[in-house]
């Protein structure tokens, strides 16, 4: 996704009601920060924590944000806010494997009475 696609979601979102404010401006800020970091010097692309949410009716996704790492505990809150009340998740636990280096997909909770599938990945 382009840096100005990126750009509108996180518009879209705030414009949705999804965040606030205040969490798109962080977002926005991170979102230039990270393209800062992605130069050919650098040699290494910024990390992404990444939430879906997919409706188990339809399979359609409902939510699909993108959030530079450096933004975690911001992303954290985001996250948390999709994160089923009835799923045992622990989030300062998985605050500190985004922190220690984790990859891949670090939640994936099916919430049946909402009919939604929640995943959380690092990439």
């Amino acid at each position: 996704m382009s840096l100005h696609e990126e750009r509108m979601q996180i518009l879209n979102m705030i414009q949705s009601g999804q965040i606030s404010a205040e969490e798109g401006a962080k977002l926005l800020s991170a979102l230039k920060t990270a393209s800062k970091e992605q130069t050919p010097e650098a040699g290494i692309a910024a990390r992404w924590f990444r939430v879906r949410v997919t409706d188990l009716k339809t399979g359609k996704n409902k939510v699909n944000v993108n959030i530079p790492v450096a933004l975690v505990d911001v992303a954290m809150r985001m996250g948390a806010r999709f994160v089923p009340d009835s799923a045992e998740v622990d989030l300062g636990q998985l605050a500190e494997a985004i922190r220690s280096g984790a990859q891949g997909k670090v939640i994936d909770v099916e919430d049946k009475d909402s009919e939604e599938r929640v995943e959380i990945f690092i990439e």
